[in-house]
């Protein structure tokens, strides 16, 4: 199959990978084939919205083919993020640490939406969905609360429970654990409006939270987030999802404004 390139931009090229963590091996890491998610014949296609849904206002963040809508946090250069089988790819790898990472951020900038996406992650896996993201800091994490994504059962390191998936990370934890085995997709679902958050997981509502009241300024003081003023501070932002090393996937990710 033909590899797709991506254009480069910011001096960057996005790189094409493989597809694996729980899909068959027999996969070629530096094919694509777009459309190709091995349906039965009554699944819906991929990353395409009904009549119905464009009715309702949602609108696809990623169109399964390119990563148009979408570029690098800051538009720093990065290798890692592709699209792979009609999905969009992120590599995994243990040893690579290099600046060449990046988290992938939405062109478009939101204030009050639904958000919905599915993903699976390879082994021992963690990412994130991260909302209300700005450009003014290093780093994605330091303005935007995130979706947590987590191999809760086989992670290496010992979870607390605002780490596991569904979390909002290091501010709420999930009220269940709904994730599916790993190499299976997951649904999510994220709510926000007016500062009003819901997080859901596979049908489940794990997160329901209100930002900017006085129980949120105290658990952002008070815990992981009392070093950084500008966590959580902004009511319109950008979606990223993030590199942290791990290959995971993503597809029929859409969004609605509210």
């Amino acid at each position: 199959m033909q590899k797709l390139i991506l254009p480069a931009f910011a001096a960057a090229t996005l790189a094409l990978a493989s597809c694996g963590g729980g899909a068959p091996k027999e996969e070629k890491k530096d094919s694509i084939a777009i459309g190709s998610e091995n349906k039965t014949a009554t699944a819906p296609q991929a990353n395409v919205l009904t009549t119905e849904e464009t009715a309702a206002g949602w609108k696809l963040l990623f169109n399964g083919s390119n990563l148009d809508g979408w570029r690098i946090y800051q538009n720093k250069p990065s290798n890692t993020w592709g699209v792979v089988d009609g999905t969009l790819h992120c590599t995994g790898s243990t040893t690579d640490k290099s600046d060449m990472r990046g988290d992938l951020l939405s062109n478009d900038e939101y204030e009050n939406f639904e958000l919905e996406t599915d993903w699976k992650l390879a082994p021992q896996g963690n990412s994130g969905i991260l909302y209300l993201v700005t450009e003014e800091f290093k780093a994605p994490y330091m303005s935007g609360p995130e979706y947590q994504l987590i191999d809760d059962e086989n992670f290496p390191e010992k979870l607390e429970d605002w780490q596991k998936s569904g979390a909002n990370y290091a501010m709420n934890p999930p009220s269940k654990l709904a994730a599916k085995p790993i190499g299976e997709w997951n649904h999510t679902r994220i709510v926000v409006n007016k500062g009003h958050v819901e997080h859901w997981l596979n049908g489940e509502k794990v997160v329901d939270t209100q930002m900017w009241t006085p129980e949120w300024e105290k658990a952002k003081k008070t815990g992981k987030w009392k070093d950084y003023k500008g966590y959580g501070s902004a009511k319109k932002g950008h979606i990223c999802v993030q590199d942290h090393g791990s290959e995971i996937w993503f597809r029929n990710m859409k969004i609605k404004s509210l």
